[in-house]
């Protein structure tokens, strides 16, 4: 073990402290302008109100947009897993490194590579195909750049699993699929989870894709949102801003206490 100075770790906590900070204080921005009794984005607001939500629910072109997000970012989510869960086996079974590493690397490329080189090109061939502005299209487009992130948590959730408890299952007369259902799944669950949850957020979250593949009567809230801030400043779009983060946080605070309840239960 590592032994750090008691100095240096007080240097280290206050660094993060401030970078945790960093990160969240445009929250602490946002969240009061949703409030704001005035129809600007001056901070701190000087009345309050909660006319904004009820302009953001009662909206159709806004609660369109969210179930769009919502429909299109659990599509993602279900899909991304099922083929980051065959790729992370696919990759597991490999013997070649070599070929094992080129795989990896191509799976994990939507990461790397800008996302207005993946738009185009994506938008590109959606064009051809007729996908452009359809729930398919955004759900396939969406799942290229979720599919990396499923694929490196179920690969993390592989890495702590014991290869001798398959073997052992194998040796007592259970079939492949028997050892996966029974033995495998129950604990890459929480590597499982992890990805979903990151698909489903990626999906939720874009923006610059959607921008390309949208339509006139198919929208997702990041692209209302986006519109919305470069055509006014309605304060519906802090509001906005607000049930995202709100739904997201409930969301990334449930699977964590579902994982975490799975991996005590495993471990007892």
């Amino acid at each position: 073990m590592i032994k750090i100075h008691p100095v240096t770790r007080v240097v280290l906590w206050a660094f993060s402290v401030l970078v945790a900070f960093w990160l969240i204080a445009p929250t602490l921005v946002v969240i009061p302008l949703s409030f704001t009794g005035k129809a600007s984005f001056a901070f701190p607001p000087e009345t309050w109100s909660l006319q904004w939500y009820e302009s953001f629910f009662s909206n159709r072109a806004w609660t369109s947009a969210l179930s769009n997000s919502l429909l299109v970012g659990l599509l993602v989510a279900l899909l991304a897993t099922v083929l980051g869960l065959l790729a992370a086996l696919g990759l597991r079974a490999l013997t070649n490194k070599r070929m094992s590493t080129t795989l990896r690397i191509g799976l994990l490329a939507p990461m790397v590579v800008p996302g207005i080189v993946v738009a185009i090109g994506i938008y590109a061939v959606f064009l051809k195909l007729g996908l452009v502005g359809t729930v398919v299209g955004f759900v396939l487009a969406h799942t290229v750049l979720a599919l990396p992130f499923t694929v490196i948590a179920i690969t993390a959730g592989f890495a702590g699993f014991d290869d001798r408890l398959e073997l052992a299952a194998l040796s007592l007369g259970a079939s492949r699929l028997k050892t996966f259902l029974t033995v495998t799944l129950p604990n890459i669950i929480p590597g499982i989870v992890s990805g979903a949850l990151f698909a489903f957020v990626t999906s939720f979250d874009e923006v610059v894709l959607s921008l390309f593949i949208k339509s006139p009567y198919l929208n997702t809230l990041p692209v209302l949102m986006y519109a919305s801030v470069t055509r006014d400043t309605d304060p519906t779009l802090a509001a906005a801003a607000t049930v995202i983060l709100v739904f997201t946080t409930v969301l990334v605070i449930g699977a964590l206490v579902l994982t975490g309840r799975k991996n005590r239960a495993r471990r007892a």
